[in-house]
């Protein structure tokens, strides 16, 4: 879709060098995906494999030492 737009120039030539696209396009598409992934909401499910948490993470440990550490 063509869509001719106003764009702050000094904003899309920084948004260029960080990301390293090669086109204007480019980086507003690569702004666009982003923007969406973001603030689409996430099913718990597609996390599960991503080793995410460390399978020795021990909550009640931490919980322990925390509240040692505030003197409960």
């Amino acid at each position: 879709m063509n869509t001719p737009i106003i764009l702050d120039d000094n904003l899309l030539e920084e948004a260029m060098r960080l990301s390293h696209a090669k086109s204007k396009r480019e980086v507003i598409d690569l702004a666009l995906r982003e923007f969406v992934s973001r603030h689409s909401p996430k099913n718990i499910l597609d996390l599960v494999g991503q080793d995410l948490i460390d399978p020795d993470y021990d909550v009640r440990a931490v919980r322990a030492g925390m509240n040692r550490d505030l003197g409960r």
